[in-house]
């Protein structure tokens, strides 16, 4: 009697491809639907009517203006920081270091709102320094600072959980090494550490930017969101939608989400590039020890 044959499908194969097709129903449905109506309705005015709401908006082109200046301050500040800070944790051992690396997380943790509502506490005319700053006449709160110090706090562990474990992977003993020969502590830092964690370095400041350009709860608390002034481009955003100029809105949102998609690129390419270090640093290490386990064999007992 003729034998019939039949199919089998492996079943793990079968939930591996509805688990791309889900994540790929998601990605889609979530990401790609939305960002492309965004695209959609900025230029459904053709590329003069996107032009005339990006540039000859006064309130709008002040609005770009503050977000590509208050972003790189704040970058800037925790880049000088997240090093510092990273150095300290991954080369030091002292009482309360894990506490201080729960700090780090703390912008995480607590909403943007609360923590624009703390600094108008602390800063604001009625707050606990506003005298002090009133008789300076620095003003801090409603103005340029008050963006930049609201930006750094939400900002603030992107760059230094980026190199803490990077920097306790490389561990001190170029660095020892480099001091042990006679070298500056600024000597070690720029042509030994800087280097070890460059590629780490700027995958952080890539993030920290992305998140300073697109920050909205901090910065509206703290800015009063007045137009001209103090309005980023995420609170630009609001307000013209909020005023039903919808392709105007839209065009300032594509200014944002066309600056996400240079900084999704930028990100691949350096984690690449972090990949590639690894798997360099892998193999430097395994040949390493096959090397010494080869010398010890020639030497023999």
């Amino acid at each position: 009697m003729p034998t019939s044959r039949t199919a089998t499908i492996d079943p793990s194969k079968a939930v591996s491809a509805l688990l791309v097709a889900a994540a790929v129903a998601i990605v889609g449905l979530l990401i790609v639907v939305p960002l492309m109506s965004v695209f959609y309705e900025a230029f459904s005015g053709g590329v003069a009517g996107w032009w005339r709401a990006v540039a000859h908006d006064p309130d709008t082109r002040h609005a770009i203006w503050l977000s590509l200046t208050v972003a790189p301050v704040a970058v800037a500040i925790n880049t000088v920081f997240g090093v510092a800070a990273a150095w300290l944790v991954a080369r030091f051992r002292f009482p309360g270091r894990s506490l201080l690396i729960s700090f780090f997380d703390v912008p995480f943790a607590v909403s943007p709102v609360v923590a624009g509502l703390a600094l108008v506490l602390i800063f604001g005319r009625q707050g606990l320094l506003g005298p002090t700053l009133a008789w300076l006449h620095w003003k801090v709160i409603f103005a340029w600072p008050g963006l930049v110090l609201a930006t750094t706090f939400v900002t603030l562990p992107l760059v230094v959980r980026e190199l803490i474990p990077v920097m306790e992977s490389i561990g001190p003993d170029e660095e020892m090494a480099a001091v042990s020969l006679g070298a500056s502590g600024w000597q070690v830092f720029w042509q030994i550490t800087l280097p070890n964690i460059r590629w780490a370095l700027l995958h952080g400041i890539v993030l920290a930017n992305a998140r300073a350009m697109g920050e909205f709860g901090a910065v509206y608390v703290v800015s009063g969101h007045i137009a001209g002034a103090t309005d980023t481009m995420p609170l630009r955003v609001e307000k013209l939608f909020q005023e039903y100029r919808q392709p105007a809105s839209m065009a300032v949102a594509s200014v944002l989400a066309g600056l996400a998609l240079v900084t999704l690129v930028v990100k691949f390419v350096i984690e690449h590039r972090l990949e590639a270090e690894a798997r360099e640093l892998e193999l430097a290490r395994s040949t390493d020890g096959t090397t010494h386990d080869a010398t010890l064999e020639a030497a023999g007992p």
